[in-house]
C-alpha cells in the first residue's frame, strides 16, 4: 500500500454495511483490487429499503444529515443525485405533558440560549429554573461529561427530561445521563470548556453557525429511501471490478508472512510471498471465510464491535477487550400504512415523547408528510413510523410484532386522535442496532486505535467509534482506508473530533 493515493494490493473488507461498502468504493477509486466479506445474506447494514402497501419505504434509516458531506457526495458518485430529496417538512413536535407541542427553536440538541426558547415545552418552574444558569459558578467538566449530568447541573433536570433526552434517544435510543457529551454533541463540550455560562455557550454556537451562513436543508433523503445508498455503492463496488460476498461470515483473521494464492481451500494453504504493491515487505493477512481463504496486503474490519472483538482477538488482545466493552441498544421501527381518507394528522413530519411522560413509543414519523416520493407512489396512502424500546429496556421488545402495533397504534391516538384501522403493517427489529456512547467513549476508541496501529495493513471503521449517523461511518471508513495507505491524518482528526450523529441511526 502507499501513502500517495494509489493502492494496487488487495484489500479485504469484512462487513457490508454502509461503511464497509463506502472503504470498498474508495479503495476501487485508489486502484486497490477489493474484496467484500459480509456474514448476511444482504449488503446496506441498518439501511435497508423496503415496501408496505406498494409504496417503497425505508425499514432502517430514513435520512441523512446534509451539513456533512460525505453521504451526500457518495450518494452523487453512485448514481443518486436526481434522486436526493430534502424533507418536504421539517416542522416536528414533542408529545409532552399530555398534548403535542411545537418543536423549540434556539437550541443546541435540547440544549436552549434561553429559558425562553423552550416556553411551552417546560413548566414554569423548569423556565426559571434555565434563568438561573448565568448566576451559577463554572461547572468544571475535565475530559468528558455526561450530557444529561452536566445540562441538569446548569439549567435543572427537566430541560434533559423534556427535551434533551428525546432528542438524543432518537440517535442512540440511549440514556442522556450516560451519554458522553464529547463524543455525542462535541461542538456543546468544546463550548462548554470555555463558557462559565451554559445558555451563553449555547448562544456562542448559534452565533458562530449563523455568521458560516450555511443554507440548503439539514438533513436529506433518497428518493425510495436512503435504503437505496448501500444498493448502489454496491453496484458501483462491483461495476469498478470489486467481489462483494454475501453469506460469508468471517472466522478468522491472522497476520502471516508468507501468504498462499487467492481463494484456495485450507488444505492448500501454502506458499509464500514476500512483498506487497510497489515490492515493500510488509506483514499480509490471511482471512478465512466459510471454505474460502483469501491473502490481503490490507484488511479493513467494518463490523458491529461485539463481531470485530472476535477476529481481532488473536491478533489484538487488548483491542478486543477494548471492543468487548461497547453496549448497544436495540429497538423496533413499526411502520403503519392508512387510508389517506380515513387517516386525519397534525401538521409537521411527526414527534418525539420523552421517556419521563411514561409512554411506549419514543417518536413517531409522518412519512407520507416528510418525503415526497411516498405521495407520490400512492396519493391515497398514508405511511406512518413509530420507534419502540431504549438503551435498558428489554420488557417491551419482547412482545411479539402484534402487540408492538397495539401499543403503538394506543399511542398514536392518544396524541393524534387516529383511530383508524391500518390497511398493513410492518414490524422491524434491530437487535443491538445503535452502539451506545458512555462518557469516557472517545479514551476508549483512542485506545483501541493504539493497539491497532501496532498491526501493518489494518484499520476499523463504524458506528460504534465516530459516530452513529450515515455522514459519520462513511467519515469513518474514508479514514480507514487513509490510514492503510500510510496517512493518519484522518483518522486521528476522528480520535480527537468526532462526527456529530445528529439523525441517521436506525432510531427516528
Amino acid at each position: 500500500m502507499s501513502a500517495t493515493g494509489t493502492n494496487t494490493g488487495h484489500v479485504v473488507v469484512v462487513g457490508a454495511g454502509v461503511a464497509g461498502l463506502a472503504a470498498a468504493h474508495r479503495l476501487l477509486r485508489r486502484g486497490a483490487r477489493v474484496t467484500v466479506l459480509e456474514a448476511s445474506g444482504r449488503v446496506g447494514g441498518k439501511l435497508l429499503p423496503g415496501e408496505i402497501a406498494g409504496v417503497r419505504v425505508d425499514l432502517g434509516a430514513e435520512s441523512m444529515l446534509a451539513r456533512r458531506p460525505e453521504a451526500v457526495s457518495l450518494a452523487r458518485e453512485v448514481g443518486l443525485a436526481d434522486r436526493l430529496q430534502p424533507p418536504a417538512t421539517a416542522t416536528a413536535s414533542i408529545w409532552t405533558r399530555g398534548a403535542l407541542r411545537p418543536m423549540p427553536k434556539g437550541h443546541v440538541m435540547g440544549v436552549p440560549g434561553t429559558a425562553a426558547a423552550l416556553s411551552g415545552v417546560l413548566s414554569d418552574e423548569g423556565l426559571a429554573r434555565v434563568e438561573r444558569d448565568a448566576d451559577l459558578p463554572r461547572t468544571e467538566i475535565g475530559e468528558d461529561v455526561a450530557v444529561g449530568e452536566y445540562v441538569a447541573a446548569r439549567l435543572g433536570r427537566e430541560v434533559v427530561d423534556r427535551l434533551v433526552e428525546p432528542l438524543l434517544g432518537g440517535v442512540y435510543a440511549g440514556d442522556a445521563y450516560r451519554i458522553s457529551m464529547r463524543s455525542a454533541v462535541p461542538q456543546l463540550f468544546q463550548a462548554a470548556r470555555t463558557h462559565t455560562s451554559l445558555t451563553e455557550a449555547v448562544r456562542d454556537i448559534q452565533a458562530k453557525a449563523a455568521a458560516q451562513q450555511q443554507t440548503g436543508p439539514v438533513f436529506m433523503g433518497i428518493e425510495g429511501g436512503v435504503g437505496r445508498l448501500p444498493l448502489a455503492v454496491a453496484e458501483s463496488v462491483r461495476a469498478h471490478g470489486g467481489e462483494i460476498l454475501t453469506g460469508a461470515p468471517v472466522t478468522e483473521l491472522r497476520r502471516v508472512a508468507a501468504p498462499a494464492g487467492e481463494g484456495e481451500p485450507r488444505a492448500a494453504d501454502t506458499g509464500a510471498r514476500d512483498a506487497g504493491a510497489g515490492g515493500r515487505e510488509h506483514a499480509a493477512w490471511r482471512v478465512v471465510a466459510g471454505d474460502r481463504v483469501l491473502h490481503a496486503d490490507a484488511v479493513i474490519v467494518a463490523v458491529p464491535a461485539p463481531v470485530a472483538a472476535g477476529l481481532l482477538a488473536a491478533e489484538s488482545p487488548e483491542a478486543a477487550a477494548e471492543l468487548r466493552t461497547v453496549e448497544y441498544a436495540s429497538m423496533a421501527l413499526v411502520t403503519l400504512a392508512y387510508r389517506r381518507s380515513e387517516a386525519a394528522l397534525p401538521e409537521g413530519s411527526g414527534f418525539l415523547v420523552p421517556p419521563v411522560d411514561g409512554r411506549t413509543i419514543k417518536a413517531s414519523t409522518f412519512a407520507s408528510r416528510k418525503w415526497g416520493w411516498l405521495a407520490d407512489d400512492d396519493p391515497d396512502l398514508i405511511v406512518l413510523r413509530t420507534s419502540v424500546g431504549r438503551y435498558g429496556e428489554t420488557e417491551i421488545l419482547r412482545r411479539d410484532d402484534a402487540d408492538l402495533v397495539a401499543v403503538s397504534r394506543q399511542d398514536l391516538a392518544a396524541a393524534t386522535g387516529l383511530a383508524a384501522t391500518p390497511v398493513e403493517t410492518r414490524v422491524t427489529r434491530w437487535t443491538d442496532g445503535l452502539p451506545q456512547y458512555p462518557v469516557g467513549h472517545h479514551a476508549r476508541v483512542a485506545r483501541v486505535r493504539e493497539h491497532l496501529a501496532k498491526l501493518p495493513g489494518l484499520a476499523v471503521c463504524g458506528a460504534q467509534y465516530d459516530g452513529v449517523g450515515i455522514p459519520a461511518c462513511i467519515a469513518s471508513a474514508h479514514a480507514a482506508v487513509d490510514q492503510i495507505g500510510g496517512d493518519l491524518r484522518a483518522v486521528q482528526e476522528l480520535t480527537a473530533h468526532p462526527v456529530q450523529s445528529l439523525h441517521g441511526g436506525a432510531g427516528e
